[in-house]
């Protein structure tokens, strides 16, 4: 069956537009017209601007017709995830009591994207406070994975891969602070890249009224292939305001040519995470694929007691977290926090005492993951790459009630908490290395992504991975049914 334009990947679209063989109109056509086909049954737009859109494709047409271009993403159809700042949409992060933040400004990372040829037409669905790996709220409802509506996407950018997988969209931008930017990908079967920390600024992606950067959290792409990653990093990297006046950035190249010029280590499984036996199996077999293609394959991993670090992320990541919690969320964390005080050792005292420890207590953490950084950086004088899973299972089965907490998933036959595959989420986000996830199949039915991950500030070399291994062992696949538009 042939497909739709809009699920090749943004460097082929681009290539169409440029050489005149389909226009921006057209491709904004059909991506709407894809929202409009699918969209009732996935729900990952939550709000457009399309006669805007309509505007500007029109616009962009006209300078392809003189032979101009704006850029790599010279119209291309964009959607990006309703936390990044659009003028014209609310930021809300899926919280109630924010539908009236309307930002004045872009994002510079809309900006960029804007100034790169993109053609932003929408904002897709995020969980409430960007805070779960589902995305579902009170204000835009429940987004399902395309590859089985009753099971989730990922979040928090689970409407943008979603927007991606079916479609919708030419590249997405994600966030991610607890894998919200690779999980999602490994769910729905697309591309995600979690930058070293600080390389995309977080401006314009941020509660209201918080100005400080958070800890851990990072801006990222999404995308239908590795080579598009690579392609959105170099627009959107790169700092904004006092930094931007005097820092550049110039990412170290990728020195390897092919696949058997890599050494990697490998660690698919760990005592701080139960991970799918099928899973591992499956991931397994990727990287047996890969041995047999040349990579010098080693069973290695940082020398760090993986439960200690796990504890460490956990504590730096529900502290940055806490400070954007309300008054009132602030106070009933409080008996949590003095539990754990006493020494109860629960998922719910930890977050509710990340929430109220000390500043002494935090650069206590800190210093600790300043030696894990160290620890990482001795890994890599003997490895070009690690690579392990991106959580502990494929998608899991919608679920709703009660409280992340205290929700679980199953995993080899038993109920495990759902929090427990942060671990794989932390393993790099909390020493702030980059990583890239990879889709590499299916595992009955639905997607399975490899996360790759690289040495500090050495982005284009995990995702350059990616993409021998995308020509090798594929990459994107489209979900059964969202091949076409039915006429």
């Amino acid at each position: 069956m042939t497909q739709d334009l809009m699920l090749k990947s943004a460097s082929e679209l681009s290539q169409l537009v440029v050489s005149r063989q389909v226009s921006a109109r057209e491709l904004l056509q059909e991506a709407i017209g894809r929202y409009e086909a699918f969209n009732p049954q996935v729900n990952a737009v939550t709000g457009h601007q399309i006669e805007n859109a309509q505007q500007e494709a029109s616009r962009a047409d006209e300078l392809t017709a003189r032979g101009e271009s704006r850029g790599p993403f010279h119209g291309l159809p964009v959607t990006i995830k309703e936390a990044y700042d659009w003028v014209g949409t609310p930021s809300t992060w899926g919280n109630p009591e924010w539908v009236a933040n309307f930002p004045d400004l872009n994002s510079p990372s809309v900006d960029r994207l804007i100034d790169a040829g993109a053609i932003i037409w929408a904002k897709t669905n995020v969980p409430f406070m960007l805070g779960d790996w589902q995305s579902f709220n009170e204000i835009y409802g429940c987004t399902n994975n395309p590859w089985d509506l009753s099971r989730t996407p990922g979040g928090s950018s689970g409407g943008s891969a979603v927007s991606l997988a079916t479609g919708m969209s030419a590249i997405e931008i994600g966030s991610d602070i607890g894998a919200s930017i690779r999980n999602p990908a490994h769910y729905c079967g697309v591309f995600g890249h979690k930058p070293t920390m600080g390389l995309i600024p977080q401006t314009g992606h941020v509660a209201p009224g918080v100005e400080a950067a958070v800890d851990i959290a990072v801006m990222g792409p999404l995308a239908r292939s590795a080579t598009d990653l690579d392609q959105a990093l170099s627009v959107l990297a790169g700092p904004d305001g006092l930094d931007a006046a005097g820092y550049r950035v110039e990412l170290p190249q990728p020195t390897k040519q092919s696949l058997s010029d890599y050494r990697v280590g490998v660690v698919l499984d760990s005592p701080a995470c139960a991970t799918s036996s099928e899973l591992i199996g499956h991931l397994q077999g990727t990287i047996d694929d890969l041995a047999r293609l040349g990579v010098d394959v080693v069973e290695a991993t940082p020398q760090i007691d993986q439960n200690e670090f796990f504890e460490n992320y956990l504590l730096l990541l529900r502290a940055a977290n806490g400070v954007s919690i309300g008054e009132q969320a602030f106070h009933n964390a409080l008996p949590g926090h003095l539990g754990w005080e006493r020494g109860e050792r629960t998922y719910r005292n930890l977050v509710d005492h990340a929430a109220h420890m000390t500043h002494r207590e935090w650069y206590e953490l800190h210093q600790q993951r300043e030696i894990y950084r160290r620890d990482w950086a001795t890994f890599f004088e003997d490895f070009d790459l690690l690579l392990c899973p991106a959580a502990a299972s494929t998608a899991f089965v919608h679920d709703h009630e009660g409280e992340r907490p205290d929700r679980t998933i199953e995993v080899n036959g038993r109920q495990e908490p759902v929090v427990d595959q942060l671990f794989w989420a932390g393993w790099s986000c909390s020493v702030y290395l980059p990583s890239t996830v990879a889709p590499v199949g299916l595992i009955n039915g639905l997607p399975a992504g490899l996360q790759i991950v690289a040495p500090h500030l050495h982005d284009r070399r995990s995702i350059h991975f990616a993409s021998l291994l995308e020509a090798e062992i594929g990459g994107f696949i489209v979900p059964p049914g969202y091949e076409r538009i039915e006429s």
